[in-house]
Formats: C-alpha cells, sequence, structure tokens
C-alpha cells in the first residue's frame, strides 16, 4: 500500500492554543493507515511540550538561534524549511500560525508543493504594514486556506482573493461529567489580558451579590500585563474577597468545569475560543460577548447559552441574573450545550483535515 506524506509545520510545540491543536491533530492522523505524518518545527525554540504518537517523523534544526544575529538565523531558519521539505517531498502541507505561515509560504515559493495555511487569530486582528503587505501576497499562492469560522471565510475571501477557503473549527475536548456535582459557581477560563475584560466580570459579578455563588477565574499573566496583581486589588477594594477566586494558571481545567454552573466570556476579541466549547462539553450554558469571532458558531443565543452585544454589561448582567436564579433553565441550556457542541469533537474535525489535505 502507497503511503501519502503530509507535513505539519509549525514553530513549536510549546503550550499554547494552535500548538495543542496540532498535537491532537497528530494523533487523529496517526491512527490513519494510508499516511506517513511528518512534523517540522523550525521557529526559535523548537521544543515539544505536547505528547506527540511516536510514529511521527520530527524534523528540527539542530543549530542554535542566536537573536543577536536575527536576520542570519532567521534566513538560515528560511532555508533549513525549504530543503527539509524538499526531502520529504509531501503530498500536502498544514503550516499553522498567522505570523508564522508567511514564512512558511516564503520559504518554499517556487517549489509545486500544496500548502494550506491556518491562522489562529482572530480575523480582524491589525498587523503591521510589512505583515499585511507579506500577507497579501503570499496567501492568493497558498493551495487553501482554513478559516476557523464562516465570518473568518468571509472576510479573508475579501483580503486575500483565495478561492480555496475552507471552513474548519477547533477541536474541542469533551468533558463530560457528572451535573450532581455542579456547585454555584460562574466560571471565566483565559489569560488575564486587558481584551478579556475580567476586571468588568468582577464588577458585574459583584454587583448582582447573589448569596452563595462564587466566582472562579482561572488563567495566569500574559502579555507582560501583570493583571493579576490589578485583580486583586480589586477583588480587595470591592470586599469580595470570600467570593471572587483568582486561581492562575491550571493545568487541571477539568476539576472547574466539572464543578460550575454557568460559564462566562466578556472578550472582545478571538479566533476560536476553545474553553467556551469546553465548557459547553461539560454541560454548562454559556453567557458570552458576540465578539469576532468564535462564539456564535456554538451559541445559539436563548437555546444553549446567551450571545450578548460586545461591552453591553447591563445585558451581561441580566442574563447572568436568569441563569444564577433558575436552576431549570440551566439544566436545560447545559444539556443543549452538550449535545451541540460534539459538532466539533476530534473524530469530526480531524476528518475533516484530513480529507482536505489528503483526498482534495
Amino acid at each position: 500500500m502507497v503511503r501519502r506524506r503530509l507535513c505539519l509545520v509549525i514553530p513549536s510545540l510549546q503550550a499554547g492554543g494552535m500548538e495543542r491543536v496540532m498535537s491532537e491533530l497528530t494523533w487523529f492522523f496517526s491512527r490513519k493507515d494510508k499516511v506517513e505524518i511528518h512534523l517540522v518545527l523550525y521557529g526559535k525554540e523548537p521544543e515539544i511540550f505536547y505528547k506527540i504518537p511516536d510514529s511521527i517523523l520530527v524534523h528540527m534544526p539542530a543549530q542554535v538561534f542566536d537573536n543577536r544575529f536575527r536576520l542570519y538565523f532567521s534566513l538560515s531558519r528560511l532555508v533549513y524549511l525549504r530543503k527539509v521539505i524538499k526531502r520529504i517531498d509531501p503530498h500536502s502541507i498544514l503550516s499553522f500560525g498567522e505570523y508564522w505561515n508567511s514564512f512558511t509560504l516564503l520559504a518554499l515559493a517556487g517549489l509545486d508543493l500544496q500548502i494550506y495555511v491556518s491562522d489562529r487569530c482572530s480575523p480582524a486582528k491589525k498587523f503591521g504594514f510589512f505583515h499585511a503587505q507579506l500577507r497579501r501576497w503570499l496567501y492568493p499562492r497558498a493551495g487553501g486556506v482554513i478559516a476557523q469560522t464562516e465570518l473568518a471565510r468571509q472576510l479573508y475571501k475579501n483580503q486575500f482573493h483565495n478561492e480555496r477557503i475552507f471552513v474548519i473549527g477547533n477541536p474541542i475536548h469533551m468533558y463530560g461529567g457528572d451535573d450532581s456535582q455542579k456547585d454555584k459557581i460562574v466560571l471565566t477560563i483565559g489569560r488575564l489580558i486587558k481584551s478579556k475584560n475580567h476586571d468588568k466580570i468582577i464588577e458585574v459579578f459583584c454587583k448582582i451579590n447573589r448569596p452563595g455563588w462564587k466566582l472562579v477565574i482561572v488563567g495566569g499573566d500574559a502579555l507582560k500585563q501583570n493583571n493579576m496583581s490589578k485583580l486583586r486589588n480589586l477583588v480587595y477594594s470591592l470586599g469580595a474577597e470570600s467570593k471572587v477566586f483568582l486561581k492562575g494558571y491550571r493545568t487541571d481545567p477539568e476539576k472547574f468545569y466539572q464543578r460550575s454552573s454557568i460559564f462566562v466570556s466578556a472578550s472582545e476579541s478571538e479566533g476560536f475560543p476553545n474553553v467556551i466549547g469546553e465548557a459547553m462539553s461539560a454541560g454548562i450554558p454559556v453567557v458570552a460577548f458576540d465578539c469576532i469571532s468564535g462564539p456564535s458558531e456554538m451559541i445559539i443565543d436563548g437555546h444553549n447559552g446567551y450571545l450578548v452585544p460586545v461591552n453591553d454589561y447591563c445585558t451581561l448582567s441580566e442574563r447572568l441574573e436568569r441563569l444564577m436564579d433558575n436552576e431549570s433553565l440551566r439544566n436545560i441550556m447545559g444539556a443543549r450545550a452538550r449535545e451541540s457542541i460534539t459538532e466539533y469533537s476530534i473524530e469530526n474535525i480531524g476528518s475533516k483535515y484530513y480529507d482536505l489535505l489528503i483526498n482534495s
């Protein structure tokens, strides 16, 4: 049996969202008999945090990247990427990363290869002039562009003039769980960055002030914004130490999903928010800002959760109160959420990637 070679290209498999998705795809693809999987890591620190199957053939440069000579080592990485992929001679290539996809396309320019690129950020993200122009020049030359949402597809179609734009969402980890274990907890999970508005969530929750309810925030500092200390000071100033809990970065999110009754997201911008899908898989109704993009792909307003106009904190508060005051409504919406999110199981999402990369 002839096996087709599939090449997965990403800077590294460090801890992160797009890296986790890539690692999950390696496990799905490794179960297929008709493909030989190559993973090429080429970033400054091409390390592997996520476990991958032993059958995956991993390639990474032996040369250590020295940032003092950034231009030289960047060019060396371009040459490395071109050489190793020419040697692999894959049937198709999948590249992840809104900045790194341009690097991959540039490295492989002129080669007769089927290259699919996927951005993992909000489609409304603003890039600097140079990188924006590079994307406009290179993306139309890709064999296909993979968007995470339908809205992203529409925006990319106008930006890149590439007719082969496909929509494939993220695989969502299905947590399930026993609904009888749920406590009166409103949960939010995400990096402590300004655009996620954790401070506003705290203020809204404290103003609602329902006895017995707790707000749990899981996530650590990021982007050098140092928001953990600011949020702690806010909790202290509101006298809310007994009902608002900052848990920091955790590696056991299932513990929090299984015990929580409501999930809230006040993020102003997303690519594809996995945490919303994970909460839904655990049977939790979600109240989320209807931001660009992602929440509206998973949440049907009033059916399995609530979509709220961005920065409309009055409506956000009202929807949270409605759920906090009605256990029956929480159970009904949570059950619907769990059922609907199975669309994003690794089996379904992995099959979409496989069909596109191998069978198209």
